[in-house]
């Protein structure tokens, strides 16, 4: 299988849906459900394990990410920004001084 860039591969997942005539069906709502159901499906993975098949593992994250992606697209954001952005703005809450190590949520962070 060839190897794909990230923009290789946005591209691609936008083809397919123009060739299938499916974006009449990809508003974002629709997509936000859509994330939500197969994210439930990826949970089903671990359903009676905490070991999951590594093939229906990363087939069920594929299809959380391909419907992340799609919503993104269709609201024109830059993925690659917005994750930054939610990066700086985690960094700022949860400090290394006060959380390395610890699962506290930022609220409940002493100091």
């Amino acid at each position: 299988m060839p190897k794909y860039t990230f923009e290789e591969t946005c591209e691609r997942i936008e083809q397919f849906t123009k060739d299938r005539d499916w974006d009449q069906f990809h508003s974002p709502e629709n997509l936000a459900k859509s994330i939500a159901i197969e994210a439930g499906e990826l949970l089903e993975c671990f359903q009676w394990s905490p070991e999951a098949d590594d093939e229906m593992l990363s087939e069920e994250l594929a299809d959380v990410l391909n419907y992340c992606i799609q919503l993104a697209q269709k609201r024109g954001y830059d993925i690659c920004d917005i994750i930054n952005k939610k990066i700086d703005k985690n960094a700022a809450k949860y400090p290394i001084e006060k959380c390395k190590g610890l699962s506290t949520k930022n609220d409940k962070l002493e100091g």
